[in-house]
């Protein structure tokens, strides 16, 4: 599953980000070679239309739209696939250094663009079809004080568990509330008011790493019942016979009121049996489920540790919110806003340090989240295909030669020069662009690996 679903998701954005090149340039005119999905030797999957072939490659990790042009007359003459020769020669006028400035800035841009827009119209399907699920927890369970950074310290010291009436000056309804007031990086406060307390209590956010504002939402735990949403196949769970929909009442005799209760008992009990009841319909079960070890690196240490985990997914109680037309396009806009935004401000602490470059995810991580997701339903997953467009779009306007961004940046100063670049500074820039995200990539493969054996 997991390798499809990274397949799935790359192929469709890398898809749809080189249709946006394709697309730009048949509208301007400039003559195209190749459109690839991939990289390396072609797969049987391809074909010719007109002058351009139409490839799917080996390596899945990228594209690309190899264009008619005078800088490398070689490639016209013979593709880097084995086989393939251009048919017929192409005009002066389809060459792509021919086209007027604005053609080039469009057909570079046009990928970019494409991306946004996909996930634009995906935000705007979603909010149509399904609407807009809501979380409606409005309680604080507890405050995990191990994964606490040093901006929620006014929480720790608070007694559990405690309703949350106002959430900076607004009433609050549903816990995406508290969530998108912590991750948003333009946030620089939580003053939160809760049930039966006249002050309120604040947290400042001013200047906190993103790393230390996902910790904190990761702290705070929603006061749910103890009800079963999901069962993983296979697991602890699973083969002692619990199921979704399934209501924990006690533990080894102990009353279990909510979910967090259950979580920890669960977790301090790896290799242990445990005597669960619970409720289904109108009938008690009683059975024995002995927690899987799992090995986590310890958010405070960062040593190793080991958890119980018996492969359950918490039931969240949700209020639908219904849009009409004009408030699904608004919805898709401010989705694709946001994530942009979310995006741009995980570069920007990522360059001062703020974030850690061992957060970086790869192809592995990709497809074992979409992995997961797809196990939820269509929905998760088109709204993580509709995140990763985004990714995509920002990373690629980065003004790093090879990148889009990076071409743009040579246009930009073609356009003040008056004249282009040479060619040989421009063949050294990319290289070292080249240079530089190669090791990206090999960085962000290393975090993967070192992941999946929970180092």
């Amino acid at each position: 599953m997991t390798l499809l679903a990274a397949i799935v998701v790359l192929g469709v954005v890398i898809l749809v980000h080189e249709l946006g090149h394709l697309m730009a340039a048949k509208a301007v005119g400039v003559g195209v070679i190749r459109f690839s999905i991939g990289f390396g030797p072609a797969t049987p999957i391809r074909f010719r239309r007109g002058k351009t072939e139409y490839v799917v490659a080996w390596i899945p990790l990228g594209g690309y739209v190899m264009m008619a042009s005078e800088d490398d007359p070689e490639e016209q003459a013979s593709a880097a696939i084995e086989g393939s020769r251009p048919e017929g020669a192409w005009e002066p006028d389809q060459l792509f250094e021919r086209k007027p400035l604005w053609a080039r800035f469009l057909v570079i841009a046009a990928g970019v663009l494409m991306n946004a827009v996909f996930a634009w119209a995906i935000y705007v399907g979603i909010a149509a079809f399904y609407g807009q699920a809501r979380s409606a927890v409005t309680a604080l369970a507890a405050v995990d004080t191990t994964l606490l950074p040093e901006v929620g310290r006014p929480l720790a010291s608070l007694t559990y568990p405690r309703r949350i009436v106002r959430l900076n000056g607004d009433s609050f309804t549903s816990w995406d509330q508290l969530r998108e007031a912590i991750l948003r990086p333009s946030s620089d406060r939580l003053l939160l008011q809760f049930e039966g307390e006249a002050a309120p209590v604040l947290v400042p956010l001013a200047g906190a790493r993103g790393e230390d504002r996902v910790n904190l939402f990761r702290a705070l735990r929603p006061l749910v019942e103890p009800r079963i949403g999901r069962v993983v196949p296979g697991g602890p769970a699973a083969r002692a016979g619990l199921k979704a929909r399934d209501l924990v009442l006690a533990v080894d005799g102990d009353t279990v009121v909510h979910w967090e209760q259950f979580v920890r008992v669960v977790e301090n009990a790896a290799g242990e049996s445990l005597a669960v009841s619970v409720a289904r319909g109108d009938s008690v079960y009683r059975m024995v489920i002995v927690p899987g070890p799992e090995e986590i690196i310890d958010p405070v240490t960062e040593q190793p540790r080991t958890v119980g985990r018996i492969g359950v997914v918490v039931e969240l109680p949700v209020r639908r919110v219904r849009f009409g037309l004009g408030g699904a396009l608004a919805e898709g806009t401010r989705r694709t806003v946001a994530d942009a935004g979310l995006v741009i401000f995980a570069l920007r602490d990522l360059v001062v340090g703020r974030m850690s470059p061992r957060e970086l995810g790869g192809p592995i991580f990709v497809g074992q989240v979409a992995g997961e997701l797809a196990g939820l339903g269509l929905q998760p997953l088109l709204a993580f295909i509709a995140l990763f467009s985004i990714n995509l779009a920002v990373l690629n306007l980065l003004p790093i030669p090879v990148l889009d961004g990076g071409r743009l940046v040579f246009l930009l100063a073609e356009g003040i020069r008056g004249r282009p670049l040479s060619r040989e500074l421009r063949m050294r820039l990319s290289q070292v662009g080249v240079a530089f995200l190669l090791a990206v990539m090999a960085l962000a493969i290393a975090n993967d690996l070192l992941r999946l054996v929970g180092r």
